[in-house]
């Protein structure tokens, strides 16, 4: 037993299981409510991944898996545009949940980074995948993955960049 109820160590981890917990909680229950909502939901995620298929990335020689045709799945793509906006805002919640609970700065930093993921994949979902009319339709699943990846590396950039400055400094 090396810390006991009263320590400031537990109420800590207390205060940020309870983030967690609220934060998965809400996590699925909007998943459910989207399947509940959305009619055709369940029958359409079936049909997405039962169309994957090997392709050649255009352009490329590479070959890699899509589903055929990519942007045939448009039930699918704005339940997930749906989903990537509805959390995005609730991370909104979780960040004003861990300034009043004092959270570290790393934790009020990662809260910040999946904001900036969630609300930018429901913008490239939306942006690339229902209103995409640039390039052909294979062309534009490999750029929407693209895109994701990049914004996975803008969000870690600026986690990094809020951890940086919010460092103590200490005197030379």
């Amino acid at each position: 037993m090396a810390e006991s109820y009263g320590t400031v160590s537990y109420a800590y981890k207390y205060r940020e299981g309870l983030i967690g917990a609220v934060s998965a909680g809400f996590f699925l229950v909007l998943l459910g409510a989207l399947f509940i909502i959305t009619p055709g939901l369940f029958r359409e995620t079936i049909d997405f991944f039962e169309s994957f298929g090997a392709v050649t990335v255009p352009n490329t020689t590479i070959g890699f898996f899509a589903p055929l045709p990519p942007l045939g799945h448009r039930i699918l793509y704005t339940a997930a545009e749906q989903f990537c906006f509805a959390f995005g805002v609730f991370q909104i919640v979780i960040l004003a949940l861990r300034f009043a609970s004092r959270s570290p700065t790393s934790k009020k930093a990662d809260t910040v980074g999946s904001l900036i993921f969630w609300l930018g994949a429901g913008y490239l979902v939306r942006m690339i995948l229902l209103e995409s009319t640039r390039w052909t339709s294979m062309t534009t699943w490999f750029v929407f993955w693209a895109a994701i990846i990049t914004l996975a590396g803008i969000t870690l950039l600026v986690r990094a960049v809020i951890l940086v400055v919010t460092i103590p400094r200490r005197a030379i």
